[in-house]
């Protein structure tokens, strides 16, 4: 009946809290809340060595860290497994050429390039990781300032590299094609978004779905012990698309109307 137990529909969200720019020592930071959730990204950029493969592009590596207070399942090593899973399907999702312009980071063809370390840390687990965690990785990528570098030559041929004093004068990406993933939980006959912890539970399998700004799915992966049939699989598709591109436009108004805050915005949570 297109009623859930917290009273949403099967394509709502909860309520979902977005904040920038928290961490002070990182290139780009945010912080995301949905419902019991909440999820740290932290980006750094730091120079490194283009790979041998793509000369003239830089790159990004991503990290996850499961807190052991995110819930009791991570205290020891639990939460290692998960953090590798999570980290290779950002890897898998960030694969598409149009993500991100790694042209853009590159300084030297083979010689410079930025390197993006984003560090995802789970600091509470409440249902429907992979979305939050998309959410905030966009969030810290469109909060990321990149320092402009000259590279100076001298007569011998050998490049020293500058980077400018001036904090306003930085690179800053291009997040517009970075896809945020939905999560598609199938709970009987139904499929629902932004699943709590006892939908998880009682759903049999998930399909995750990354979709861009304009609704184009860049990948999909089933997660879950049971079987979703093609009719099913098609419907959760088209779903996804749906709810991703309202997703995104709700996202970037709020990074949009934060940033033009400036520095009048007051800072809130744990970080403020």
């Amino acid at each position: 009946e297109d009623l859930r137990v917290d009273g949403r529909g099967c394509e709502d969200y909860r309520c979902a809290e977005v904040e920038t720019d928290v961490v002070s020592n990182t290139s780009g930071s945010a912080r995301v809340k949905l419902g019991h959730t909440d999820i740290l990204v932290g980006v750094k950029a730091e120079m490194g060595t283009p790979k041998l493969e793509k000369p003239d592009e830089g790159y990004l590596e991503f990290f996850v860290d499961c807190s052991a207070n995110a819930t009791p399942e991570f205290e020891g090593r639990g939460g290692e497994e998960l953090g590798t899973e999570i980290a290779n399907t950002l890897y898998r999702v960030f694969s598409s050429e149009s993500s991100v312009d790694l042209k853009s980071l590159c300084i030297n063809p083979r010689e410079h390039c930025w390197v993006l370390y984003v560090d995802v840390l789970l600091l509470e687990c409440g249902g429907n990781l992979f979305d939050a965690i998309s959410i905030a990785v966009k969030a810290a990528l469109f909060n990321t300032r990149i320092p402009k570098v000259r590279v100076l030559e001298d007569e011998e041929g050998s490049k020293e590299i500058e980077l400018s004093d001036d904090p306003y004068d930085c690179i800053r990406l291009n997040v517009d094609d970075v896809p945020c993933i939905v999560t598609l939980s199938k709970i009987g006959y139904r499929h629902v978004v932004d699943a709590t912890l006892q939908e998880e539970a009682c759903s049999l399998a998930s399909l995750l779905i990354s979709v861009t700004s304009k609704g184009a799915l860049t990948s999909m992966k089933k997660v879950g012990k049971g079987s979703l049939d093609p009719e099913s699989i098609f419907e959760m598709m088209e779903t996804g698309k749906r709810v991703g591109k309202s997703l995104h436009i709700a996202l970037q108004k709020i990074l949009d109307e934060e940033e033009s805050l400036g520095t009048s915005r007051q800072k809130v949570g744990f970080l403020g």
